[in-house]
C-alpha cells in the first residue's frame, strides 16, 4: 500500500486490527509504526520476528522515502529530518490521532526525533539498539579496530566513508559483519535473509557521509514525556549498550532492558524475551473504549 507524503509516496503494510471484539464491546489496540534501520534498509527484517507482535498491536511497517518499496525521491531529501517529518505525514494520511513507535537502529534515531518534534501525537516509544547522537560512531570504529578481523576492518572503511559502489559491495559488507550483528548468526541463512530485503546503498552512503556525522538528540531527550522502553544488546558492536543507557538516563521515567546474550539484532538473538518485554510494555495502551 502507498500513501502520498509531500513530493513522494511511502510504502506501508498493515498487519492486525486496531479494533477487536472483546465480549460485548470493541477494544482498541495500539497502532505501532515500525521504523527500519539503515539508512537505506527496509521493513523486511521485521516480518519474521517483530511481526509476531500482531497479537497485541496493529502493526504498520514503513519504508523510508527512496527505501525498500517506497518510491524514489529527490536525493537531497534523504535526510534524518525528512524521515522524521514523513512519519508525521503518514500518521496524518492514515487519519490516526496518535501512534506508538518502535524504531530499530537508524529507525530508533528517527523515532527519537519524532518523539521530540511531535510529542502530542505519540502514545508510547520503543527504542531498539540505537543511539542518541553521532558519537556512537567513534565507539563502533574503536570496536572494529580492536576486535575485528582484516576483512571486517576493510569493509567498515566503506561504511565510515559512505563509499559503497554497488549492492554486491554492500552484500560483502553484511556477510563479513553478520557475526557481529547477531550472536545467533548462521552462515547458511545469510543468502535467504539477504534476498528478502531491498537495500539502497546510495542512501546509506549519504547518511554516513553527512547527517550521521553530526546529528545529536542528547540534550533534547528530556522533552520526551511518553512512556518509553529502551532495549539494548550487551554485545552490540555498532550501537553499544552504553548508548541506550545514555538514552534511558536522559528520558524521564524511561525503562531500560539490556539483553546480555544479544548483539545488534536483539529480536533475532533473543526472540522470546524480546517479544515478552514488548508485549508487557504495550499492554497498558489497550483501552476499553467502545467503537
Amino acid at each position: 500500500m502507498y500513501a502520498q507524503v509531500g513530493d513522494t509516496r511511502l510504502f506501508y503494510d498493515v498487519d492486525g486490527s486496531e479494533w477487536i471484539p472483546d465480549g460485548d464491546r470493541m477494544r482498541r489496540r495500539p497502532v505501532l509504526f515500525l521504523l527500519h534501520g539503515g539508512p537505506g534498509g527496509d521493513h523486511a527484517s521485521f516480518k519474521k520476528t517483530v511481526g509476531q507482535l500482531r497479537d497485541v498491536a496493529q502493526l504498520v511497517y514503513v519504508d523510508n522515502r527512496g527505501s525498500g518499496r517506497s518510491d524514489p525521491a529527490d536525493e537531497s531529501t534523504y535526510t534524518l529530518d525528512t524521515n522524521i517529518d514523513d512519519v508525521e505525514a503518514l500518521r496524518l494520511a492514515l487519519g490516526l490521532e496518535s501512534i506508538c513507535l518502535l524504531g530499530s537502529s537508524y529507525g530508533g534515531m528517527v523515532a527519537q526525533g519524532y518523539a521530540i518534534r511531535y510529542p502530542q501525537h505519540l502514545e508510547r516509544l520503543l527504542l531498539v539498539a540505537t543511539a542518541p547522537s553521532y558519537r556512537f560512531l567513534e565507539g563502533a570504529k574503536r570496536f572494529v579496530e580492536e576486535h575485528g578481523n582484516e576483512e571486517q576492518r576493510k569493509v567498515c572503511e566503506w561504511l565510515w566513508s559512505g563509499s559503497f559502489e554497488s549492492l554486491d559491495q554492500l552484500k560483502q559488507y553484511y556477510r563479513a559483519m553478520a557475526p557481529l550483528y547477531a550472536v545467533s548468526f548462521k552462515e547458511e541463512k545469510f543468502d535467504e535473509s539477504w534476498g528478502r530485503g531491498i537495500r539502497n546503498f546510495r542512501q546509506l552512503n549519504l547518511g554516513f557521509s553527512t547527517f550521521m556525522r553530526d546529528f545529536d538528540f542528547t540534550e533534547e531527550l528530556e522533552k520526551v514525556r511518553c512512556p518509553t522502553l529502551v532495549m539494548a544488546g550487551e554485545q552490540d558492536w555498532i550501537c553499544a549498550a552504553e548508548e541506550s543507557r545514555e538514552i534511558a538516563r536522559r528520558i524521564p521515567s524511561a525503562e531500560l532492558h539490556v539483553f546480555p546474550d544479544a548483539a545488534h539484532s536483539i529480536a533475532d538473538d533473543q526472540t522470546e524475551e524480546f517479544l515478552k518485554t514488548v508485549r508487557r510494555f504495550l499492554d497498558p495502551v489497550t483501552s476499553q473504549e467502545h467503537a
